[in-house]
């Protein structure tokens, strides 16, 4: 669906941006709660984390509140992180981007839910190092069963791309385990990559590893130098591989063309 300017297409695309923004203040609540084993994503309602004050519902809309609140809790003035409106707009924009790319289908809707699980997984591996089986493990089973409706892939293409995903990350992790005698690579990315798999097919991998790796790798070299820190270092892979596969997913068709472009002047 190509963006043309009419008043439906806006339409459409004004829906589908407040919708994302929604789930994105969700996400939020996930992204903060899940982590913890002892917290639930449903209770309590929402409310400031410094003075516990119950947030209203016009103070919890959406981008907007965190604009007129000028990043500040009505009730204790702490400043509110900026992640909550971040995530919010991340969410909305890459809802008009499902919708420019796939239209009103079955693929828009498969495709939601994959994106918001990615970005709850980025951010909360970015906080904790962690990737909660919760959100991976079903989201494997969620894309399995939907590549038997999809148009984008078939169901061979999405078994194979679980288990090559999952088992290419477990025997580099194993690898490095039996040559350095201790754990270089978490399961949470191997279970990641599983899931990236089964939405994105097999075709997708070598790219996703190859970007996630080369980004993660200088990205971490200059965090270590600036930080001035050892290479012990622990630094989440997670985000990398959610950002490389929400890259192929938008733009599969650019990197296949590069590729082909390569390979014919070699």
């Amino acid at each position: 669906m190509i963006i043309s300017g009419s008043g439906t297409d806006i339409l459409f695309q004004a829906i589908l941006f407040l919708f994302g923004a929604v789930v994105g203040s969700f996400l939020n609540v996930v992204i903060l709660r899940l982590p913890d084993d002892q917290r639930s994503i449903a209770y309590p309602p929402s409310h400031c984390p410094e003075c516990k004050t119950p947030i209203r519902w016009y103070d919890n809309i959406p981008i907007l509140s965190y604009i007129l609140l000028k990043g500040r809790c009505r009730s204790c003035k702490t400043s509110i992180s900026w992640q909550y409106p971040f995530v919010e707009s991340a969410m909305g924009l890459l809802s008009v981007a499902l919708l420019n790319r796939f239209g009103l289908s079955f693929d828009l809707f498969l495709y939601f839910v994959f994106v918001a699980a990615l970005l709850a997984i980025l951010f909360i591996d970015l906080h904790h190092q962690i990737i909660p089986d919760s959100i991976s493990l079903p989201g494997i089973l969620v894309g399995l069963g939907g590549s038997f409706f999809s148009s984008q892939l078939t169901w061979q293409e999405a078994i194979l791309g679980a288990l090559a995903g999952g088992g290419f990350l477990y025997a580099i992790a194993f690898g490095y385990l039996l040559l350095r005698k201790q754990e270089g690579m978490g399961g949470g990315d191997i279970k990641l990559l599983a899931m990236i798999g089964a939405f994105l097919g097999w075709k997708s991998l070598l790219y996703i590893i190859f970007a996630s790796s080369v980004a993660g790798s200088l990205i971490g070299i200059t965090i270590l130098l600036i930080r001035k820190q050892d290479r012990q270092t622990r630094i989440p892979f997670g985000p990398f591989l959610a950002v490389a596969a929400l890259s192929y997913l938008f733009f599969q068709e650019q990197i296949f063309a590069f590729w082909q472009a390569w390979l014919i002047n070699q």
